[in-house]
């Protein structure tokens, strides 16, 4: 008896820490749209894990625009302030593989003494409490220091060994390449601080699982960050998706739309009278 194949299953994530522009009016579209196309689903996920900037009038404000859009998801919707637990347990074994370990080092300190930056541009880890004595971690933790505990990058590629996994491109159904990551370019970066069970790369691994997303579509700013994702995939035992990394959605100034820059709300353009046929064509998409 043949096996019966799995629905594929996709994803669009924003964070409520602002409004939604242009750009994750794209990505969300463009998501619905590649699900139709490999005759699978979309699903909703609300990344709010960041308790200090994301609020719920944001959550609400998502479900309003996406709606407007014309769009539609399974419920309930996953929200990552529920899923504290997994982002923990997660954590914790990294940690019994000895992946992870406090770091106490401050921002300014890092840029100081740091001579590569990484594929975002910030200042690589230099790795200075990666040796730190186990006498002198156990004081400072019981302190109450400010920590960050760091993924040892170089040990956890030893373990891992070679990575790969498939891209597909330009269309979201066309045949998936072999790609090889590269995790190292990251450094020993984040994955918890105290008080928060998870970094971005951690949950968003421990999610996709959770869910069992078949395919990712992210933009292509996000390409290099997927190369740790594949890592974090390995030693954590999850199911590595398929990728498609998607064109972004620029402004007058080349630049990528982003809350931070204030870039007009889907909620500001719709006061302005635009429709979502208009966002459509603005965006690139058929209407």
């Amino acid at each position: 008896m043949s096996q019966k194949r799995s629905k594929p299953l996709l994803r669009f994530a924003p964070s409520p820490n602002g409004r939604l522009h242009l750009g994750h009016a794209f990505s969300a579209l463009y998501t619905w749209q590649a699900a139709t196309a490999l005759d699978g689903a979309a699903l909703l996920r609300i990344e709010d894990i960041d308790s200090e900037r994301c609020k719920p009038e944001f959550t609400a404000a998502i479900y309003e625009d996406l709606a407007w859009l014309g769009l539609d998801w399974p419920k309930p919707v996953m929200q990552q302030s529920e899923r504290l637990d997994a982002y923990a347990e997660a954590g914790n074994a990294l940690r019994d593989q000895q992946l992870l370990y406090p770091c106490f080092c401050s921002r300014t300190e890092i840029a100081a003494l740091a001579t590569h930056t990484d594929p975002d541009g910030a200042p690589l880890y230099p790795g200075t409490c990666r040796h730190l004595h186990r006498g002198e971690q156990i004081e400072r933790l019981q302190r109450g220091d400010p920590v960050q505990f760091r993924l040892d990058n170089e040990a956890a590629q030893a373990r891992a060994g070679l990575l790969t996994f498939s891209v597909v491109g330009p269309l979201v159904t066309d045949r998936p390449q072999i790609r090889y990551a590269r995790p190292g370019r990251w450094g020993d970066v984040v994955l918890q601080r105290k008080g928060s069970p998870a970094s971005y790369h951690l949950s968003v691994v421990v999610d996709d699982a959770a869910q069992a997303i078949t395919h990712v579509t992210r933009g292509r700013d996000m390409e290099a960050a997927t190369d740790l994702h594949i890592l974090l995939q390995m030693l954590l035992g999850l199911p590595t998706p398929i990728y498609h990394f998607h064109r972004l959605i620029l402004g007058d100034d080349g630049r990528k739309l982003a809350k931070s820059k204030g870039s007009p709300s889907l909620a500001s353009l719709r006061a302005d009278g635009w429709t979502p046929d208009d966002i459509r064509r603005a965006v690139g998409l058929p209407s």
